[in-house]
């Protein structure tokens, strides 16, 4: 039987502060190493997304891989796991605080609950239900705590990966995460533009080089 869980306490809390394997991801059933950013690029003509995001992450690197997929997937569409409908129902049915609409508990975490006795509780019993469906489903993951913002510092709190799956996989199937993709598609697409240009200065300093 699992234990309660303290986020504090996840399985592999040093290594989400100290490693930094390579970004893990399934497309069409075929499992790639690969960075982020390209991996993206390739999702584009994608109809199957399903994504395994390695928690075992950078601080800073965790989401935003994920921010990385927002950018190039419209929510709606985007798959985290293979079981991604048993988990939103499973959630929607444990957690009738946050199917509640206009779905503010979900948009915006309140992470007083969570760490109340009631919440952790709640949340044990459900994290428990994923321990051999999920891979790691106990292993910490940074998670953005309101769905309406960037990648900011403060707006980042620590949950199990299966926790991340069950409020991420919920915003995306209600829309609440509509406004970070296009958030996330404008600064792909300035960093983009941006590289571009750099891109074109070196290259025209290169050419007046060689011809001087």
């Amino acid at each position: 039987m699992a234990g309660k869980f303290e986020p504090q306490n996840a399985q592999n809390l040093v290594e989400v502060i100290k490693r930094s394997p390579p970004f893990l991801a399934l497309d069409a059933n075929k499992v790639a190493d690969a960075d982020s950013t390209k991996y993206c690029d390739r999702l584009k003509n994608s109809e199957t997304c399903v994504c395994l995001i390695s928690v075992g992450l950078p601080n800073s690197f965790i989401p935003q891989t994920y921010w990385n997929l927002l950018a190039i997937v419209p929510p709606k569409d985007l798959r985290l796991t293979k079981i991604d409908d048993e988990i939103f129902k499973h959630t929607m049915e444990t957690f009738p605080e946050l199917a509640k609409e206009p779905y503010q508990n979900l948009t915006k975490l309140d992470e007083d609950w969570m760490k109340s006795a009631e919440g952790k509780e709640r949340w044990r019993v459900f994290i428990a239900e994923y321990e051999k469906k999920v891979k790691d489903h106990n292993f910490g993951s940074l998670i953005r705590t309101d769905a309406r913002g960037d990648l900011s510092y403060i707006l980042r709190g620590l949950v199990t990966r299966i926790q991340f799956y069950a409020i991420e996989i919920s915003r995306n199937r209600l829309g609440l995460n509509d406004k970070a993709h296009a958030l996330a598609k404008a600064e792909a697409e300035k960093e983009k533009l941006e590289k571009e240009a750099k891109d074109k200065e070196k290259e025209g300093k290169k050419k007046k080089k060689s011809s001087s």
